[in-house]
């Protein structure tokens, strides 16, 4: 926190010695959870989001530092979330720092939209704009009328952050009758040979907008590879040991967004080479090797004053062997109802995700109203339905939430 802390005072020391003029903006939360089941919190969260732009000719500064106070921890939390230098010039624009970076069409699930690893300490719960993590990263937009093409350089790794292993969050785990030894992560090292590279090509046009893009990236997952002891006593219980480890993960994509008959189809896929997947298969350290497709389909209209949005989203596993234990494919659909009343203050939606290998779903309905100007309050639930699968897992973990929010 402190390195966090030193950043924000030198970049804003920077704006007063030059005579800097500050547009901030930013809100305050107050978010609130408890899990149906037994009452207990689950979220007791204040936040206050700051944001910080300063422009002076050909060159603006933007810094968003969030301060988290979380009262079931007790703890205050800084987390620098962007804080970047923008350079204008005539054909292309250079952002470098700490930033967000957004790719694809997708709503609610992540197929291009890879750059920016996530922190899902919460599981997909928390807005999109806060499971992205800020990377240091020099990006670079260059303009060719309606056509843009976009290249990015990561020079230091950032892992996904995973939820603590005594976090209702924490993904379901098979039982072992004795615990695996789990070693730390290998990470790559930092030098310029570990960096990551990705470009992507969009056009916007009035028939159709597109983008095509590439990437030489990490898995921001790490592959779990098990490993035998080779002292093993005969009659004696194994001990296996676990020695999760990053691994590049080059991929290529493209997505899609075409208006027909007053409605929307977009389209979304990446193709994953070498993709590293768990199996039951000791000889290979729990890990095969396989390309890996992610595709989605999606319809978004407004039928009686109502948008509706619908997705299908598969993952396909190329040369698939029995002993993975992913699925072969493994298929999502989503849907997206909302309508607003009152002069556009009251807004009811629902978002749906449902898992049809597992037949799981997280229904999320929730109410929000515009009490003034800037002030919004927001009252939800979440509910997981099934036994298994990434919504299934969580069954117990149905919650209702009320979110008190004030945007200055």
């Amino acid at each position: 926190m402190n390195q966090k802390i030193t950043i924000i005072i030198l970049l804003l020391m920077a704006v007063l010695i030059l005579n800097a003029e500050l547009v901030q903006r930013g809100f305050v939360r107050t978010h609130i959870g408890a899990l149906v089941e037994d009452g207990e919190y689950s979220v007791l969260q204040n936040t206050f989001d700051w944001r910080l732009d300063y422009g002076k000719g050909d060159v603006e500064l933007y810094v968003n530092p969030v301060f988290n106070y979380n009262g079931l921890s007790k703890d205050l939390e800084l987390d620098l979330r962007q804080a970047y230098f923008d350079i204008y010039f005539r054909d292309f624009d250079l952002r470098i720092g700490k930033q967000q970076i957004i790719w694809g069409k997708a709503d609610g699930v992540f197929i291009t939209d890879v750059i920016s690893p996530r922190d899902i300490s919460e599981f997909i719960l928390p807005e999109f704009d806060e499971i992205r993590i800020g990377i240091n990263a020099v990006k670079l937009d260059y303009y060719l009328g309606n056509s843009t093409i976009e290249a990015v350089w990561i020079p230091i790794f950032q892992p996904t952050v995973i939820p603590d292993a005594n976090s209702i969050w924490f993904p379901k785990t098979v039982d072992i009758p004795i615990q695996p030894i789990i070693e730390d992560a290998i990470q790559p090292e930092q030098k310029h040979s570990e960096s990551e590279l990705a470009v992507k090509y969009s056009y916007l046009g009035s028939a159709i907008d597109f983008e095509l893009m590439a990437a030489y990236m990490w898995d921001d997952n790490p592959a779990m590879h098990v490993y035998q002891p080779v002292d093993a006593v005969p009659g004696q219980p194994i001990v296996l040991t676990i020695k999760p480890e990053y691994h590049r993960l080059p991929l290529i994509g493209a997505s899609f967004g075409k208006s027909l008959f007053g409605a929307v189809l977009r389209g979304e896929t990446a193709y994953y080479f070498d993709k590293r997947f768990s199996a039951e298969d000791f000889s290979v350290n729990g890990i095969k090797e396989k390309d890996y497709l992610h595709y989605l389909v999606g319809y978004d209209h407004n039928w009686f004053g109502v948008n509706v949005s619908f997705q299908f989203i598969q993952e396909y596993i190329l040369d698939y062997e029995e002993y993975i234990l992913n699925d072969e494919f493994s298929s999502t659909s989503t849907f997206l109802a909302s309508k607003t009343f009152l002069n556009e203050t009251l807004e009811l939606s629902l978002f749906s995700y449902y898992g049809i290998n597992n037949e799981d779903m997280l229904l999320r309905p929730k109410i929000g109203y515009d009490l003034s100007d800037g002030f919004n309050v927001l009252l939800g639930t979440d509910v997981f339905i099934g036994e298994e699968g990434n919504f299934g897992q969580y069954d117990v973990n149905d919650m209702v939430y009320l979110k008190v929010r004030y945007d200055f």
